[in-house]
């Protein structure tokens, strides 16, 4: 592992944390002070370095620009109730990370700089961790290729960076969802397990016409029937029949392996719940909604946390739902808020120290 004295760090002459309103955080609006650098060239990756906060500076043959080779990762950092710092499940993201590298034929982050950069980066910027309920310090890794020229092959550089926002909940009241049947976000063989800035670009489109429509996003299916459920545009998706939670299966590579996905299923476990991950498709879904099991429908991620869908359209059905009711999601909900704020055991090891 990098010790400290391995990573360059220069700090701002004066924090700008005075003139942040910690009342009013959207979601990827503020940054921190300071930001986590990492140049590869020639084979090998370059001495971090931590730094103000800054603007960068490339030419507009920039390869990331041309042919897309980007990728990058959502962490979160809590305080504890004693008012530590811990950061939830980085070592999950760091091994998504580099699959997501690997599918992109970009070099692989070595684990030292990735968690040991980011542990310092927070440590520096823990004061901008908010201490409100459903607030958090939202970390974004990510990385591009930096190769000046026009060509499509990939980069020989790279910008490996980690920048962090102090940040507010991603949805704040239940959602409502629009089933896509027009679009396609992945079909097998593709990058749709990867967290590549294409898959998000390729998503606006459908996502902007579900909101004309009243719909805060949609839930994709498959791009040959339209049918089988994938994720939603920004999480994983439960849907809780009879006693039973149901979510789609990573098997066919097209949806993300997420994090808070897979920290949901243990503590469904934990709760008594079979926890079924499999293809189900929206005929299913029909049919146990008009049969009255389907009980709850939530998504899962660590932007969104675990959120509540409070309506889900297909076609000309609505289907609709009383989130007030519901106890499984909000126990499950509650049970992971808990565990990072450090007032449940966290009895599976996903808290790490700052």
């Amino acid at each position: 592992m990098l010790g400290v004295m391995d990573i360059q760090v220069k700090k701002v002459s004066r924090s700008k944390i005075s003139e942040t309103d910690f009342n009013n955080l959207p979601f990827g609006k503020y940054f921190t002070d300071h930001m986590l650098e990492v140049d590869y060239a020639d084979g090998a990756w370059k001495k971090p370095q931590i730094r103000p906060y800054q603007a960068l500076s490339f030419e507009p043959s920039l390869a990331a620009l041309h042919y897309g080779q980007a990728i990058f990762e959502g962490i979160k950092a809590y305080r504890n109730a004693q008012g530590e710092a811990f950061i939830f499940r980085p070592e999950d993201n760091f091994r998504r990370f580099n699959q997501s590298a690997d599918r992109m034929e970009m070099p692989a982050v070595p684990e030292e700089i990735f968690m040991e950069g980011m542990r310092r980066l927070v440590e520096i910027d823990k004061d901008w961790i908010p201490s409100k309920k459903d607030y958090s310090l939202y970390i974004r890794p990510f990385m591009f290729a930096t190769d000046q020229v026009i060509g499509v092959r990939p980069s020989e550089t790279y910008k490996f960076i980690i920048i962090l926002s102090p940040t507010g909940p991603y949805y704040a009241s239940p959602m409502k969802i629009y089933v896509e049947e027009k679009y396609t976000r992945a079909a097998p063989g593709g990058v749709g397990f990867a967290k590549n800035a294409g898959n998000y670009g390729a998503s606006l489109k459908a996502s902007a016409e579900a909101k004309a429509k009243g719909y805060d996003q949609v839930l994709w299916t498959d791009a040959f029937e339209h049918k089988w459920l994938q994720e939603v545009g920004t999480m994983n998706v439960f849907f809780l029949i009879g006693n039973k939670a149901v979510t789609p299966s990573l098997e066919e590579g097209t949806i993300l392996e997420g994090v808070t996905r897979d920290s949901a299923i243990t503590v469904l476990r934990d709760m008594g719940l079979t926890v079924e991950e499999r293809r189900i498709d929206i005929d299913e879904l029909i049919a146990a909604y008009r049969a009255g099991t389907l009980k709850e429908v939530f998504g899962t991620g660590t932007a969104a946390t675990i959120s509540l869908i409070r309506e889900l359209r297909y076609k000309d059905l609505v289907m609709t739902f009383d989130t007030e009711t519901w106890k499984v999601s909000t126990a499950l909900k509650k049970t992971l808020t808990s565990i990072r704020e450090g007032l449940l055991a966290d009895t599976h090891g996903w808290m790490f120290r700052v």
